[in-house]
């Protein structure tokens, strides 16, 4: 099996082009903003240990059957909004009334070096956790800090029947979840229903995330997966977007007790989807978008302007295109932006669920 998809999206021609006029340089870029840690670190003292054998995982399973639900936090160190959430549940002792239930704490050592002054800088200690998740990567000799750790909790990732991967954004845009490329996890998404922007994609190119691994992404395998980016990494208000998401996946799940459910969340827009059909890379240390782009942003017209990448001109394809996440300080041969196209909603949005057997 390969590690990349053989449909993912690469560079693409109808995206670049060449200036006309040698004056269409965009302005120089401004200096990086400084971001405001608005949350806390959370105390995860308790949970450093694990209760299963596995250091930063607890597991919990009831007595009656059901699927297993796995919850990751910190794939990513300095995301620590997802931490937050989880650290709450187990505060609560929210246990599964069926099935079984497991909360990771991926990215423990990313996370105990996050410095408030340097916020970003703890992302992780050697690699991007979320581009290692493929057999090839984890049963390679390769080493390092994030790879160890991923083999480490691969035996609970082996086994998630459902799985929410929670994370957020360094720059401003609309919440999301993204689904991946399996209709599995779209379904997922829409059943959760909050945040109701779902978009389908096939990663990046620098490799596969854990929502991509093979137990989520091959039609045949049982398992579903979706990643929620929640709004602003150090945000209030995405620690509470983060715990609704959650909640309302245990209530569909039917893991969450009775004593545990909270009142019933205003209703929510139906789902909006949107597929991935273009991932623009960097391919200089140059690249600059014209503006600084929200993400989730659609842009009405076709061939409008969004960036220049040294020579060439980055420009929407087709008309209301959706920006995905764009990377506002992209390095070189980093993701700067997906562009999306609305899609209809997959045909039912049932996720694959045990008997509930008494």
């Amino acid at each position: 099996m390969s590690c990349g998809s053989t449909t993912r999206p690469g560079p693409s021609p109808r995206v670049r082009g060449r200036p006309t006029f040698s004056d269409t340089l965009p302005p120089p870029p401004a200096p990086l903003p400084r971001f405001d840690v608005d949350i806390p670190p959370p105390d995860l003292s308790p949970w450093l240990a694990g209760n299963c054998g596995i250091p930063g995982v607890m597991h919990y399973q009831a007595a009656r059957p059901g699927p297993h639900v796995v919850l990751t936090a910190l794939i990513h160190g300095n995301e620590y909004a997802g931490a937050i959430a989880l650290d709450r549940l187990l505060r609560e002792s929210v246990r599964p009334r069926r099935g079984r239930l497991s909360l990771v704490f991926a990215n423990l050592a990313a996370f105990a070096h996050f410095d408030r002054a340097s916020p970003v800088a703890s992302r992780f200690v050697d690699e991007d956790m979320n581009r290692l998740w493929c057999p090839q990567i984890l049963s390679s000799a390769r080493r390092s800090h994030e790879l160890d750790r991923a083999r480490a909790i691969l035996p609970v990732i082996d086994s998630a029947d459902i799985l929410m991967d929670l994370h957020s954004m360094l720059w401003p845009g609309t919440p999301l979840m993204l689904a991946g490329g399996a209709e599995s996890g779209r379904r997922l998404s829409a059943l959760v229903g909050d945040p109701p922007l779902i978009v389908s994609d096939h990663g990046h190119r620098a490799g596969p995330r854990l929502i991509d691994f093979v137990r989520f992404s091959d039609p045949h395998s049982p398992g579903a997966a979706c990643l929620l980016e929640a709004g602003a990494h150090w945000a209030p208000a995405t620690v509470e977007a983060t715990d609704h998401a959650i909640r309302a996946l245990l209530r569909h799940t039917g893991l969450l007790p009775p004593r545990d459910e909270a009142p019933a969340p205003p209703p929510q827009p139906m789902p909006r989807h949107m597929m991935v059909t273009d991932i623009v890379t960097a391919q200089t240390p140059g690249f600059r978008f014209v503006r600084p782009f929200r993400g989730g942003e659609t842009i009405r017209r076709r061939g409008t302007l969004l960036a220049q990448d040294g020579p060439d001109e980055i420009r929407t394809p087709y008309p209301d295109c959706m920006l995905v996440m764009p990377n506002l300080r992209p390095g070189r041969g980093q993701t700067a932006v997906r562009l999306a196209m609305r899609i209809p909603a997959p045909e039912s949005s049932a996720v694959r669920r045990q008997p509930d057997q008494r």
